[in-house]
This record gives structure tokens, C-alpha cells and sequence, in this order.
């Protein structure tokens, strides 16, 4: 109930209980993101898969995975074991929460224009959603001021996404992204790297 009160839920949240297909949340790095798992898990019955990277701290490692699980059911995948096990949970009907801002390197993206600058898109995302015939839905979390709790806002998928051009949807998504992040600047988690590669 506590944290019911510190989330304010904006768009449709409950999307994945209706839609026909499995749900794709595509949660870019803001300062809230962590409150995602929370927002989705306590307001409706659908299970998610997490792609993450292990931390080098055993023990930290081990308590971040345990927060995040807190939430009803939630799997997390391990980066480095590859997609094939974000998959099968696909299958099995679970929605996807993947992180579409993220440089893993040249292999399977593409530069793309994010801020005028030349960055590293994924172009994943769109692949999967495409292939898997997913309901793309993104979030953005953000905090509000006087720490008064977390704002989610649940998106439509920007329009024509995916549209089967992988790099065409990496321009789109980093379009999309700007706009959000324009809305409230210092809410970007920068330092995630975005330009590293």
C-alpha cells in the first residue's frame, strides 16, 4: 500500500492482461527505472523477463536481483547467456521489460542519430517485437520533486513501430526517446554510457 502511494500511474499500465500477443515494455534509462517492476507487477497479473548485466559485487549482485524479483513473477536473464532464454519465456507468456538505449557494442546495432551524436543503437528491439509479433509499449519513470513518490507513463508504441527496417525503427526509437528525454532532461541517466562505443 506504501508503494501504491509514492506511484502515480499515467496511460494503461494493464495493458498486457488484454493484449492478444506478448508484451514488450521498452524501459530506457531514467532516474525511476527501478520502480518499473513495482508499477507493473502490482498493478496486473502478467509475469516479465529482464535481461541484466551481473554485477561484480557477489553480494550486491544477489540483493539487486532480490529486490527486483519482490514483485509477483519475474524472471531475469543473465546478458551474456544471449536471447535465447528471453525467449522461451516469451513463449511462455511473459512480457518483456528490455532496456532499448543500452550499447552492447557493434555486433547487431547500428549508429544512429541520438542527439545529433553518432550512438550505438540496439537494433534488437525492433527485431524481436517484429519476429514475435510482441505489443510494444514503453515506459518512462520518473521522479517527482520533493521526493513525492515515482511517475510511470505508460506510451503507444511510436507509430509504425516496428515497421520491419530495423534501422528505420532505431531512428524512430531514438526519436521517440529525445522527445521523452527532452520533457525532463536531468531525469537521463547519462552516465549509463550511452556513447561508449
Amino acid at each position: 500500500e506504501r508503494l501504491q502511494r509514492l506511484m502515480t500511474v499515467k496511460g494503461d499500465i494493464q495493458l498486457a492482461q488484454r493484449a492478444e500477443t506478448p508484451v514488450m515494455w521498452l524501459l530506457p534509462h531514467f532516474a525511476g527505472l527501478e520502480w518499473a517492476a513495482p508499477a507493473l507487477m502490482l498493478n496486473q497479473t502478467c509475469p516479465g523477463v529482464d535481461v541484466y548485466s551481473r554485477q561484480s559485487n557477489p553480494v550486491f549482485d544477489a540483493q539487486l536481483l532480490a529486490g527486483r524479483a519482490r514483485f509477483g513473477k519475474t524472471a531475469f536473464v543473465d546478458r551474456h547467456d544471449g536471447i535465447r532464454p528471453v525467449i522461451k519465456y516469451i513463449r511462455q507468456g511473459y512480457g518483456f521489460v528490455n532496456a532499448p538505449d543500452m550499447d552492447f557494442g557493434a555486433k547487431d546495432s547500428a549508429f544512429i542519430p541520438f542527439f545529433g551524436v553518432p550512438a550505438c543503437t540496439l537494433l534488437a528491439p525492433a527485431k524481436i517485437a517484429r519476429s514475435m509479433g510482441m505489443t510494444v509499449q514503453p515506459l518512462v519513470v520518473t521522479m517527482k520533486p520533493g521526493g513525492q513518490g515515482y511517475l510511470i507513463e505508460a506510451f503507444e508504441a511510436p507509430a509504425g513501430y516496428p515497421s520491419g527496417d530495423l534501422e528505420a525503427d532505431a531512428r524512430t526509437l531514438n526519436a521517440w526517446l529525445e522527445a521523452r528525454i527532452r520533457e525532463n532532461p536531468a531525469q537521463y541517466l547519462w552516465v549509463h554510457k550511452r556513447f561508449k562505443t
